[in-house]
């Protein structure tokens, strides 16, 4: 769905990023990546709803994760978030040093949920 409102350009550039930077990236720097790719689309599917049926599904998923993000229920937008990277044939399941399992899909959603947050501002 990202690809037919984001445009085949724009999402095989994202595939592109993805394969090349996550392999060796660390998950703190993707998951902004991945939550700015997210706000782009966003905001194309916001423009584009009126008009596109899949802008206004894509739209549809956004707002329910904002309104829903509370309560953590935020599976549209991980699904989402997962197919992408799956897209870009990289893994996003992760182990920490310590064993602890870890998901940059996950973490890219929490970016893209907390993207206006300036904690310094308070």
């Amino acid at each position: 769905m990202l690809q037919e409102v984001v445009g085949v350009k724009v999402y095989g550039v994202w595939r592109d990023m993805l394969k090349r930077l996550v392999p060796s990236g660390r998950t703190h720097r993707l998951s902004v990546v991945v939550a700015g790719m997210l706000q782009y689309a966003q905001d194309i599917a916001h423009e584009k709803a009126e008009s596109n049926s899949k802008a206004k599904q894509l739209s549809a998923i956004f707002e329910e994760a904002d309104e829903k993000h509370m309560d953590g229920d935020t599976q549209g937008l991980l699904a989402l978030t997962e197919s992408l990277l799956t897209d870009a044939g990289v893994d996003y399941q992760r182990t920490s040093r310590r064993g602890e399992s870890y998901s940059i899909a996950e973490e890219a959603v929490r970016e893209f949920l907390h993207w206006e947050d300036m904690p310094w501002e308070g």
